[in-house]
């Protein structure tokens, strides 16, 4: 099977935002704990990006392509796929608690506890992050510069996963190349996500298969950005600064959709 030079840019594009964990954990390591501000706004804005191209880009190509109640029987279908592979593997960004002494104990008992906790969050972090490496994957397939916006999208809502993994990791270990090596496992299941699924569905990809694919996309990212993402930011207490974020993630978004056109 000959496959396409998109293909492998919509690879590329996916391992990019996949691997864009290791910022987080690049932050985690030096800054410990990165501001209130500063963590209510990019998670404001990755939201704000990923809500709009959802409904602007993704499901409105989908229903072209499939038509109206399949995309939307799609899109929920994401959503709810989402929803069960929350439940079934639930994780939390560690810096949910904005306590860094949490993290910082000393004590073997301690130490071991948090790297255990560590190790769980990294596996969930990375089983929710597999889906996602679909996101860029079909965007990109769609159109290259759609898939690019939607890399740099994930890729914000993938720093604060990064700094979730080595915060602890560093904390029980002392080790950067062990934080930063995690981290990177994490977004690493980004790209094969998004390599299996290229690889399972090349064959059959039509306008069908795309729009599926892009409706099912769509499901992903709202239901990462209504459950993840904003409860998150919300709970630095800075609201209007988490909403300052979702609007002018919708604002580059739409300036960049209309470059596109």
């Amino acid at each position: 099977m000959e496959l396409s030079n998109t293909f492998w840019v919509a690879i590329g594009l996916s391992a990019l935002a996949g691997l864009s964990t290791t910022i987080g954990s690049v932050i985690g390591i030096f800054y410990k704990e990165p501001g209130p501000k500063y963590m209510a706004f990019t998670l404001g804005f990755s939201a704000g990006v990923m809500v709009l191209v959802s409904f602007m880009e993704l499901l409105a190509s989908a229903v072209v392509m499939i038509g109206f109640s399949t995309a939307y029987v799609a899109f929920f279908i994401g959503i709810l796929v989402m929803f069960a592979i929350d439940v079934a593997l639930p994780h939390s960004y560690i810096l949910e608690d904005h306590h860094e002494d949490k993290f910082m104990r000393t004590g073997k008992r301690e130490d071991k506890a948090l790297m255990r906790t560590s190790m769980l969050v990294a596996f969930g972090i990375a089983i929710h992050n597999f889906p996602e490496g679909m996101v860029t994957f079909a965007g990109a397939m769609q159109n290259i510069d759609l898939g690019i916006a939607l890399a740099f999208a994930v890729a914000i809502h993938n720093i604060p996963e990064g700094i979730a993994v080595a915060v602890p990791v560093y904390a029980a270990t002392k080790s950067s190349k062990k934080a930063f090596g995690w981290s990177f496992l994490s977004g690493l299941s980004e790209p094969v996500g998004a390599l299996l699924a290229g690889l399972v569905l090349m064959p059959f990809l039509n306008d069908s298969v795309l729009g599926w694919m892009l409706a099912l996309v769509a499901g992903f990212m709202v239901f990462i950005s209504l459950d993840e993402l904003l409860p998150v930011a919300h709970s630095y207490k800075e609201e209007h600064v988490a909403i300052l974020g979702v609007i002018a993630g919708m604002m580059v978004m739409a300036l960049s959709l209309v470059l596109l056109v």
